[in-house]
């Protein structure tokens, strides 16, 4: 018998082939304001905020999230709290053989979800103890909404947004997935 390694092994009986793409997206945001330096700038410079505080946050937040529910409401799209558990394939699926429209927004979701985010701590002087806050980065659970849409062009979609400052953002096309159903299936089956 011969002794193989691993990488033999693979490259005589592990091959990749790409024939398309299942999945593609788009991620949104503004690149300075990832970091805990441009969270800082933004609120001094932009904002003309003399102490940067994740305080500053919370109304932008509430904003957000109110013009959000505010556009659900005046155009009667559905706003529906996803549960934990639940595909939310399945919802959209569902929805859109309901829609009766050519294209819009089929309805707006919203779940909780684990992101990182920017909080503020104390910290203190080390020479004379003084306290002053720090933007540091961490971890929450936080609302999203995921914005579910069909174009008469492109397909449905979604965007999903993160609402709380910097309302990062992702766009994912739907498309690819229902056009390479398996035969036979439902064509609006996400």
């Amino acid at each position: 018998m011969i002794a193989q390694n691993v990488a033999n092994i693979l490259r005589d009986h592990v091959k990749l082939s790409v024939e398309g793409i299942d999945r593609m997206y788009l991620n949104v945001y503004v690149p300075r304001l990832q970091t805990e330096q441009g969270i800082v700038w933004f609120f001094r410079q932009h904002r003309g905020q003399p102490i940067p505080s994740a305080a500053l946050m919370g109304p932008m937040t509430r904003s957000f999230v109110a013009a959000l529910e505010d556009f659900a409401a005046q155009r009667g799209v559905p706003l529906e709290q996803f549960r934990k558990g639940q595909r939310k394939d399945d919802v959209m699926a569902e929805r859109l053989r309901q829609f009766s429209s050519n294209e819009g927004v089929v309805f707006i979701g919203k779940a909780q979800e684990k992101t990182s985010v920017f909080r503020t701590e104390k910290r203190r002087n080390p020479k004379n103890g003084a306290p002053y806050p720090w933007i540091v980065r961490s971890t929450a659970m936080v609302n999203h909404y995921y914005i579910y849409a069909l174009d008469r062009d492109f397909g449905p979609f979604f965007l999903k947004f993160c609402s709380y400052f910097p309302f990062n953002a992702k766009l994912w096309p739907e498309w690819p997935r229902i056009r390479q159903a398996p035969a036979g299936s439902s064509p609006d089956r996400l």
